[in-house]
């Protein structure tokens, strides 16, 4: 990694927002399992935030860096949090004072004096051009409290808003093969800036795993049950914003392109880390096999241009109408 952040890690990473709540039940020992075996599988980029839970996955997660059976193994793990999204979201609540408040409150459940990656979560859009904001975590910069500041985004609006900022190390947004729009302006836009781009919801909620049929049945402390309408927050960040039939279809469409030996998850994973300005994909996982599999897509080859070109087709035809202009 030659950008702002300055530091090298895995290109598959550990998304750790199942590890908190919102994909159902997640046993405290399947979880720590789940973040041994993604670790023993050389993934060096824990991604979570203070509402995953309310603050489960963050203390997890500190836990495992902790122990001391692991300890070793963990010193070399990068650990992005996010913060913003456990008070009303309004831009009058991103303030200096409750940065610090969330920032204390992320070091304690991490265990750190000083957070590697803290991303503002998905904030309301009028909060990207207040400079206020930006000059409050270039304050928490130089007082060591975290040692770079990113966004995760919801439009390519946001992100390329972001980008231009001096201070944004790392851009979060979402992107898979049913979501295409960030190849076309921020990718390129943040490789020349040299801010990081953070790949997430990689298998669109569970879709691109191939698993899914329209008999699939959620449980309702699952977010691909309640929010699939967008109830509880955006609705990008289930199924991608993807009607789910619509995902079903266009699945089936991408089935014939998965490589022999490779599930279609990790066909979902490799297409992403193919896109050169990616600088890591947070695939979350809810077991460790699941960990192990995704961790397993850094050592693959490359899917040839054939194969990107028939996935931009499935995208123009199927699913650019429900998504394309939305984000």
């Amino acid at each position: 990694m030659n950008g702002r952040i300055g530091r090298e890690w895995s290109p598959v990473g550990l998304g750790c927002w199942q590890l908190g709540a919102d994909w159902g039940e997640v046993d405290e020992g399947d979880a720590l399992a789940v973040l041994g075996a993604a670790a023993d599988s050389g993934v060096t980029f824990f991604d979570t935030a203070d509402v995953y839970g309310d603050g489960r996955s963050e203390t997890l997660v500190g836990r495992f860096l902790t122990g001391q059976s692991i300890r070793e193994r963990g010193d070399g793990i990068f650990v992005a949090t996010k913060m913003g999204r456990r008070v009303d979201q309004v831009p009058e609540n991103y303030t200096r004072e409750n940065f610090r408040a969330w920032n204390d409150r992320s070091r304690a459940n991490l265990g750190v004096d000083t957070l590697d990656l803290v991303q503002l979560h998905c904030p309301p859009t009028p909060v990207y051009d207040r400079d206020e904001v930006f000059d409050a975590l270039d304050e928490m910069v130089a007082e060591k409290r975290i040692a770079a500041y990113g966004v995760s985004v919801e439009t390519v609006g946001e992100a390329l808003t972001a980008i231009a900022r001096p201070g944004v190390a790392s851009v979060q947004i979402i992107l898979n093969a049913l979501r295409l729009k960030p190849l076309g302006e921020v990718l390129p836009r943040a490789a020349e800036a040299g801010v990081e781009i953070i790949a997430r919801v990689p298998l669109a909620s569970g879709l691109l795993a191939g698993h899914y049929t329209k008999d699939t049945v959620f449980g309702a402390d699952d977010h691909r049950n309640y929010n699939r309408n967008g109830d509880a927050f955006d609705v990008g960040e289930t199924f991608s914003g993807v009607p789910f039939e619509v995902g079903l279809e266009a699945v089936e469409r991408l089935r014939p392109l998965v490589p022999a030996g490779r599930t279609m998850a990790q066909f979902a994973l490799r297409w992403v880390i193919d896109q050169p300005q990616v600088s890591v994909v947070i695939p979350g996982a809810r077991s460790a096999e699941q960990a192990r599999g995704n961790s397993a897509v850094a050592g693959l080859p490359p899917l040839g241009e054939d194969v990107h070109a028939q996935v931009k087709a499935v995208y123009d035809e199927l699913i650019a109408p429900h998504v394309h202009d939305r984000w």
